[in-house]
């Protein structure tokens, strides 16, 4: 009998777990597995329909970053453009590729002068993002997420 009871007694220290929810175990591990998630990088990069999606992360990186900036250039050497002063040639263009693949431009940080000397020239920007073909979005842990990006623009004066 009275290894009956002490086999009752270490059961029942041992099993203290079977007295917490299910819930509060499920919450507890989601909570330790969203504080080792990096939310400031995605698993997969945003990728055109020629780039490989199954590529290293490096090479979907490159791949984008290929393919958006040979179709900015396209877009842009349709257009002769004529500056009279000194200005910071460099243009930064801040967009958001949403978790449908979308494009939304969120800033346009240029020189003052590159608005009055070209008011068209963030109009053109604008249009060659919104006319990109289809984006697949980014992933992160296999669900399409919302990732921003930095796109500098370096006009060249020749």
């Amino acid at each position: 009998m009275r290894h009956f009871w002490m086999l009752l007694v270490f059961c029942s220290l041992a099993s203290c777990n079977l007295w917490v929810s299910r819930d509060k175990k499920t919450q507890e591990m989601v909570k330790q597995e969203m504080q080792t998630i990096d939310w400031n990088d995605v698993d997969n990069y945003p990728f055109f329909e020629n780039c490989d999606e199954t590529a290293t992360k490096m090479r979907q990186k490159e791949c984008f970053e290929q393919e958006l900036l040979s179709r900015f250039s396209a877009t842009l050497t349709q257009f002769e453009f004529i500056l009279d002063s000194e200005i910071d040639p460099t243009i930064t263009v801040d967009f958001l590729v949403d978790r449908n693949g979308e494009i939304t431009i969120l800033e346009i940080i240029k020189d003052d002068t590159i608005d009055k000397q070209m008011p068209e020239f963030e109009g053109i920007i604008r249009q060659s993002l919104k006319n990109m073909p289809p984006l697949a979005p980014a992933l992160k842990r296999g669900i399409p997420v919302s990732a921003k990006f930095r796109l500098p623009i370096v006009l060249n004066s020749k």
